[in-house]
C-alpha cells in the first residue's frame, strides 16, 4: 500500500476511535448519575482516544519512509557481485541510478549487465514487501493504540488536564524542531565556511577586490588558484539595496501617511488591496519587466544625454526591486502609524493643530521607531533578493559606484557558483557557503538592529 493511500485510512481509525472514546465515555457516566461526575468532558475522552490511535501510527509511519530508501539501496548494493561494488559515493550513486532505471522500465534489462538487471529485480521486491510491512505496522499500530486508549477510559482519569499537556509537548517539539533546523543550518554553513578558509585566507576573502572564483582544470593554467575577494560583491549588493531603498522609502511612506490619515474609508478599501497586489507578483516577472522594459529604457536614456550605460545595470535592478519592496514598507508602515492612539490624534487637533502638522509633530514622531524597523527589515529583504538581480543587472563583479554599470551582488554569486554538478571539495563550491554566512550575518545583524530600535524607542500607551 502507498503512504499516500495510508494517510486517509489512518484518519478514518482515528474517526472511529474517537467515536468509540466518546461512546464510552457517555455510557460510563450514566450509571453515576449524570455527565458532570466525569472528570473532564466526554469530547476529551474521546480526543485522547484518537491521539493515541494517529500519533504512533504517524510517527511510524514518517521514521520508516524516513529510513527505508537508505536501506533498500543498502541491501541492493551489498547484493551485487565483488566487481560492480562501488569504491566511491559518485560510482555507488551512478549504479543506484542504473538500477532504478530498470526497474522503473525506463532503462531495458537486455542493454546492461545480468547484475545490474537481477538488483533491479531484487530493488521492486524489496520495494514491494517493504510497502506491504510498513501498511501493516502502522495499522496495528493505529488499532492497538485505538484500543488501549479506549480501555483506559475511566471517570477517575482527568482527560483533559492529560490531553492538553500531550498538546503542549507536541506544540513544543514542533517549536523545538524549527530551532534545531535553524541551528543544523547555521552549523553546515559554518563547516563549509571553515573548510572554505582552509583553502583561501580569510584576509583575501574579506578585502580582496577582485572576484573570479573559475579555478582551473590543470594547475599550469592561467588563473589556476581563482580568486575570492567578496567586496565587489559586497559592494554592488549595497548599490542595489540603496537604489532599491531610494524608491522604496519613500514611496511607501508616503503611501501609507496617505492611506491611514488622508484617505476616505473607501479609497482605502480600494488603493490598499492594489498597492498590496505588487507583493504577490513572482520576482521572476518583476525580473522580466527589469530586462525587458526598464534597461533598455535606461540604456536608450543615457544614450539620447550622452551618458554610457550597460544593457544590463544596478539601477534597473535596484529601480524594480524598490518596486517590489514598496508593499513590504508601506504595509509595515501603515500598521505603526494606525497603532498610535487616536487620543493623541484628538488632543492635537482639540489644541488648534491642523491635520497636517499632527501629522509631522504628534504621529510620526511616535510612530518613528517602527517606522525604522520596517525599514531595516525592508533592506534585509533588498539584501536577499536574487531573481531581479540575475537578470537586471548581470553577473559580472565589477567594482564600481556607477549605477550605469553591470554589478552582481552575493546572492547571485552563491546559486552561480552552485548550479550544475558541482564537487564540494573545491574552493569554488565551498565559496558560495562562506558567501552564505557573509550574507546571514548581515541580515542577522539587520535585524537585530530592527529590533532594538523598535523596542528601545518605542512609546507605551495605554
Amino acid at each position: 500500500m502507498q503512504p499516500a493511500n495510508l494517510i486517509p485510512l489512518i484518519v478514518v481509525l482515528v474517526v472511529i476511535a474517537f467515536a468509540l472514546g466518546y461512546a464510552r465515555s457517555r455510557a460510563l457516566a450514566v450509571p453515576m448519575g449524570g455527565i458532570k461526575h466525569l472528570k473532564s468532558l466526554p469530547f476529551y475522552y474521546a480526543a485522547r482516544a484518537a491521539m493515541w490511535c494517529g500519533l504512533p501510527a504517524l510517527l511510524v509511519l514518517a521514521c520508516w519512509l524516513g529510513f527505508e530508501g537508505k536501506v533498500i539501496q543498502t541491501l541492493v548494493v551489498g547484493s551485487l557481485p565483488a566487481e560492480l561494488q562501488p569504491d566511491s559515493a559518485g560510482k555507488a550513486s551512478l549504479i543506484l541510478s542504473q538500477i532504478s532505471n530498470v526497474a522503473s522500465g525506463a532503462l531495458s534489462a537486455d542493454v546492461v549487465p545480468p547484475a545490474i538487471a537481477e538488483a533491479a529485480s531484487r530493488l521492486t521486491g524489496l520495494q514491494q514487501s517493504s510497502q506491504t510491512m510498513m501498511a501493516l505496522l502502522v495499522i496495528c499500530i493505529a488499532v492497538l493504540g485505538g484500543f488501549v486508549a479506549w480501555l483506559r477510559i475511566a471517570p477517575h482519569i482527568n482527560a483533559r488536564e492529560k490531553f492538553e499537556t500531550t498538546l503542549r509537548r507536541i506544540f513544543f517539539a514542533c517549536a523545538g524542531l524549527a530551532i534545531l533546523t535553524t541551528v543544523g543550518i547555521v552549523f553546515s554553513v559554518i563547516f563549509e565556511t571553515i573548510r572554505f578558509f582552509g583553502k583561501v585566507p580569510i584576509t583575501e576573502f574579506l578585502f580582496g577586490t577582485s572576484w573570479s572564483p573559475q579555478t582551473a582544470i590543470r594547475a599550469d593554467q592561467v588563473g589556476a588558484e581563482g580568486a575570492f575577494g567578496m567586496i565587489p560583491l559586497f559592494v554592488g549588493t549595497l548599490l542595489i539595496s540603496a537604489i532599491a531603498m531610494v524608491v522604496a522609502v519613500p514611496v511607501g511612506l508616503m503611501s501609507a501617511i496617505y492611506l491611514s490619515e488622508y484617505a476616505s474609508p473607501r479609497m482605502r478599501g480600494i488603493i490598499k488591496p492594489l498597492l498590496e497586489m505588487l507583493a504577490g507578483v513572482p520576482t521572476v516577472v518583476y525580473g522580466f519587466f527589469a530586462a525587458l522594459t526598464v534597461a533598455p529604457f535606461i540604456s536608450g536614456l543615457a544614450a539620447a544625454l550622452g551618458l554610457q550605460a550597460s544593457a544590463e545595470s544596478a539601477l534597473a535592478a535596484g529601480l524594480v526591486m524598490g518596486i517590489m519592496i514598496i508593499p513590504f514598507v508601506s504595509s509595515l508602515s501603515d500598521d505603526v502609524i494606525n497603532a498610535v492612539p487616536q487620543s493623541l490624534r484628538d488632543g492635537s487637533l482639540a489644541l488648534g493643530a491642523t491635520q497636517s502638522e499632527t501629522m509631522k509633530k504628534v504621529i510620526f514622531p511616535a510612530a518613528l521607531p517602527g517606522i525604522m524597523g520596517g525599514i531595516l527589515l525592508a533592506v534585509s529583504r533588498a539584501i536577499g533578493e536574487t531573481m531581479i538581480v540575475v537578470m537586471a543587472a548581470g553577473l559580472a563583479a565589477n567594482l564600481t559606484a556607477n549605477p550605469l554599470e553591470a554589478v552582481t551582488t552575493v546572492t547571485v554569486q552563491i546559486v552561480t557558483l552552485l548550479v550544475g554538478d558541482q564537487e564540494f571539495d573545491s574552493a569554488k563550491t565551498l565559496a558560495a557557503f562562506a558567501l552564505g554566512m557573509l550574507l546571514f550575518v548581515v541580515t542577522l545583524a539587520l535585524n537585530v538592529i530592527a529590533l532594538h530600535v523598535v523596542r528601545k524607542y518605542r512609546e507605551q500607551y495605554d
